[in-house]
């Protein structure tokens, strides 16, 4: 199924509670149905209305700093034993919001990540680590600026359900990782109060469109 054909039947979907009256759809038709775990076997694509990767860094040992990048694409291929996979996701480093238009532009230029020259990013994952049918690990790499550097996501929390709006299979978490943001090169700050130690915080839910 083509990607940017499914991404739109899901923003439409989404959005059909909002212009329904309460007689048209009540709540149980549309509350959400436990649907086990991964399937083995199953092609995922990510959806990018609910796929994010946010970031949080120290700002002079006061507050945090915090912005979110959105997705473009991606995709997920559980193996055969239904225990491991694969996990291909491009970033839109462009979208980048600090909440700031200041600190928006800041972040796009060459101090930061140079999204003139590197306007994604990419997280690929060649296994999936699980216990029963939760995901607990994935270790991939990340490319940012040119540079691909190890990096494992923890998860927070994983599920799958099934989605009453297109009848359809979604599985995802909430993930975690904790970088050196100089790996990548992205060092401006350093010597006067902006942290090296980056937190990122990944936000995925992707189809099952099998």
């Amino acid at each position: 199924m083509n990607k940017l054909f499914f991404a739109a039947v899901l923003c439409a979907g989404a959005a059909l509670p909002l212009a329904a009256t309460a007689q048209e759809y009540t709540a149980p038709p549309l509350a959400a149905k436990p649907a086990g775990g991964p399937v083995k076997n199953a092609s995922y694509v990510i959806d990018p209305t609910h796929t994010f990767v946010m970031y949080e860094m120290g700002h002079y040992g006061t507050t945090t700093n915090r912005g979110r990048f959105s997705t473009k694409d991606g995709s997920v291929q559980i193996d055969g034993t239904g225990a491991s996979g694969k996990v291909d996701i491009t970033m839109d480093i462009s979208s980048i919001n600090t909440g700031v238009d200041l600190l928006n532009r800041h972040v796009q230029s060459k101090d930061f990540f140079n999204v003139a020259e590197f306007p994604t990013g990419r997280f690929v994952a060649e296994r999936i680590d699980f216990s029963g049918d939760k995901v607990t690990d994935v270790p991939g790499t990340l490319t940012l600026m040119g540079q691909t550097k190890p990096v494992t996501l923890k998860a927070v929390r994983f599920n799958c359900y099934l989605n009453p709006l297109i009848n359809r299979q979604v599985c995802g978490g909430d993930f975690e990782a904790t970088v050196q943001r100089s790996d990548w090169g992205i060092t401006w700050g350093l010597n006067f109060g902006f942290e090296n130690k980056v937190k990122l915080l990944v936000q995925v839910e992707a189809v099952n469109v099998q």
